[in-house]
């Protein structure tokens, strides 16, 4: 892990409790130039942001905790139509009437009154500048020879909070667009497979955008040590292993 870069994101660990009591969900608190961000890791591609007092739910799945005794969301993003990223009853659980819900348009079948985001895509949401990233698959395919995530269907989200600009990269691989970015402070990057990237495809884009702090999520049953091998010489990037399986 590098830390070369430390006094320009200030990091700590804590723990909240599970709605089931059963196991601590990490948190990380990040510092930014208009005041704390908080990163709770639920778990799988599910995460929680708070920040300047308002709440932020991505991909909210009701199998990984109890909504019910999570805060309610200021913005829901959604990052495509899966059932481990789109779980409408966890959507319902910590949506109020004042909740804006942005995601694809394919979720949005499933999804009252969201606000479609397509590639490419930036828009305001509650106050939250958001830019819409292609997250697709290159390489790995289902059996028909389809990817399982096909190009212009899924998003990635760079948030920005503060001074800082956080991607959250949803189902993807290294594509094109990904190794493009720029100025990214926090990214998180899938990588289970067969369905996103191998930990050699996370390193390649990592060294592309060279983002400050890199978490590996939805990782499943891969070796996250085999990611921190590959980038261990790289002082500009700190890796950050957290439990998102």
């Amino acid at each position: 892990m590098n830390t070369l870069w430390l006094p320009v994101l200030v990091m700590s660990v804590f723990f909240m409790n599970t709605a089931s009591g059963n196991e601590p969900l990490e948190e990380d608190t990040i510092s930014t130039s208009a005041g704390e961000l908080k990163i709770t890791f639920i778990g799988h591609g599910t995460l929680m942001f708070n920040f300047d007092g308002k709440i932020i739910h991505i991909d909210p799945w009701s199998r990984l905790t109890d909504y019910s005794k999570l805060p309610k969301a200021d913005v829901i993003l959604i990052t495509h139509e899966h059932g481990d990223h789109l779980d409408t009853g966890a959507v319902e659980q910590i949506s109020t009437d004042k909740t804006a819900l942005a995601c694809t348009e394919t979720a949005a079948i499933k999804l009252s009154g969201a606000a479609v985001m397509k590639n490419g895509d930036e828009k305001t949401v509650a106050g939250f500048k958001v830019e819409a990233v292609p997250a697709y698959n290159i390489v790995h395919k289902r059996g028909n020879e389809n990817p399982f995530h096909p190009k212009g269907v899924g998003n990635g989200y760079i948030i920005t909070f503060g001074d800082k600009r956080i991607y959250i990269a949803g189902d993807t691989e290294n594509t094109p667009e990904m190794k493009r970015l720029s100025k990214i402070d926090i990214a998180f990057l899938p990588m289970n497979l067969p369905y996103t990237m191998t930990p050699e495809m996370v390193a390649d884009a990592a060294k592309a955008f060279k983002p400050k702090i890199l978490y590996p999520y939805h990782f499943g049953e891969t070796d996250t040590s085999q990611l921190v091998n590959l980038l261990k010489d790289n002082k500009e990037i700190d890796v950050r292993i957290r439990n998102m399986k």
